[in-house]
C-alpha cells in the first residue's frame, strides 16, 4: 500500500531546523544552506499542507497553533529515523571494514602489507573481495577499494590517487641469465600476456608501441585470464611478464623477479583509493585511507 500522502522530505528536515532555532537564519547556517533557500523549504511545506507553520516577526519566528501540533510529530519522526539510523550503522559495525581490490594489488601489494595496518588498527574486523573489476560493484559492496584507474573514478565515487602508472618488463633472474634487452629484442622472447582483463590496463600491444614498436609482431607468448598466473609463470622462467610499479616491488626485493628491459611506459593512469562519495564516513574507512596515503608515500619517497 503506497503511503500517502507524504511531504517533501528536504522540506521536512528544513521546518525542523528552524522550528528548533525559531530562525531561519541559523537553520540556514546549521544545514549549511541559504535562508532564502530554507525560507523556500518551508513555503513549500506550507503551500502542500494548506496550513500556516510560522508566525514571522521581525526578530524570530513562532510557531502556529498547526505548526506546534506538526512540530511535535516531525521531530519526533526524525528523531526516530536517526536513531534507527544509527542502529544499523552499528550493527553493521564501525570497526567492521569491507575492502574491495583487484587480485593483483591483493596478492602483490596489500597482502605483504597488511600485518602493518593490523597492528595500528588491530579493534578492525577486515574483509577482502576480490575482484577485478571495479564496474562490476556497487557502492554498498565495499567501504574502501585499491584499484588501477585510467580516467578517474566512476560515478558516485570519490578518489585519492595513491600511485603513477609506470610499467616494464619482468622476468626470474634466471630466464635472461644476467642479461638486459632492448626493447626490440623482447620479440624473441616468450611474452606472457593477460587476456580479458581490465580495458585499461597497459597491454603489451601498448608498450611496444609506447616504445617505438607499434608495428612489432609477438610470436611467442602464454596467455592467462588472472594476473596473478603469469606472475607466477614469470618468477618459474616461463618468459617476460609486464610489471606495475610499487605493486611490483616485493617480488624484486625478494629477488624472485628482475628487470628484462630499463625501459618503461605510461599510458597516464595510477592506482587509487576510493569510496563511495555519499556515505557517511565511519572511523575504520577512514583510518584504512590515511594508511593507505601513508604507505603509498613512503613506498614513493624509498
Amino acid at each position: 500500500m503506497r503511503i500517502s500522502p507524504l511531504p517533501p522530505l528536504p522540506s521536512l528536515i528544513a521546518f525542523e531546523a528552524a522550528m528548533r532555532h525559531s530562525s531561519f537564519t541559523r537553520a540556514a547556517a546549521e544545514l549549511h544552506l541559504t535562508q532564502s533557500a530554507i525560507s523556500r523549504q518551508i513555503a513549500q511545506l506550507e503551500r502542500f499542507l494548506g496550513k500556516k507553520l510560522f508566525i514571522r516577526e521581525p526578530r524570530a519566528l513562532r510557531l502556529t497553533v498547526s505548526g506546534q501540533r506538526y512540530a511535535e510529530e516531525v521531530q519526533r519522526l526524525l528523531v526516530g529515523c536517526a536513531e534507527v539510523t544509527e542502529d544499523i550503522m552499528k550493527r553493521k559495525g564501525h570497526s567492521e571494514l569491507t575492502v574491495a581490490c583487484s587480485s593483483g594489488v591483493a596478492v602483490l601489494w596489500l597482502t605483504p602489507r597488511l600485518a602493518r595496518f593490523r597492528a595500528l588498527q588491530p579493534e578492525c574486523h577486515l574483509r577482502l573481495i576480490v575482484n577485478d573489476s571495479l564496474a562490476a560493484l556497487s557502492e554498498t559492496d565495499f567501504d574502501m577499494g585499491i584499484y588501477f584507474l585510467r580516467d578517474g573514478p566512476p560515478s558516485g565515487l570519490a578518489a585519492r590517487r595513491l600511485y603513477d602508472e609506470e610499467v616494464f618488463p619482468v622476468c626470474s633472474p634466471a630466464y635472461l641469465a644476467g642479461r638486459t634487452l632492448e626493447p626490440r629484442d623482447l620479440l624473441q622472447e616468450t611474452l606472457l600476456m593477460q587476456e580479458d582483463g581490465q580495458r585499461q590496463w597497459m597491454s603489451w600491444q601498448n608498450w611496444m608501441a609506447q616504445n617505438d614498436l607499434g608495428d612489432a609482431r609477438i610470436e611467442h607468448q602464454i596467455l592467462s585470464n588472472q594476473y596473478p598466473i603469469l606472475l607466477q609463470l614469470a618468477m618459474e622462467g616461463h618468459g617476460i611478464v609486464l610489471a606495475w610499479r610499487h605493486m611490483i616491488d616485493a617480488c624484486m626485493r625478494e629477488g624472485l623477479l628482475v628487470r628484462a628491459c630499463e625501459a618503461s611506459a605510461s599510458l597516464g593512469g595510477g592506482y587509487y583509493a576510493v569510496w563511495p562519495r555519499d556515505r557517511i564516513e565511519h572511523a575504520a574507512a577512514r583510518g584504512f585511507r590515511n594508511w593507505l596515503v601513508e604507505e603509498s608515500a613512503g613506498a614513493v619517497a624509498d
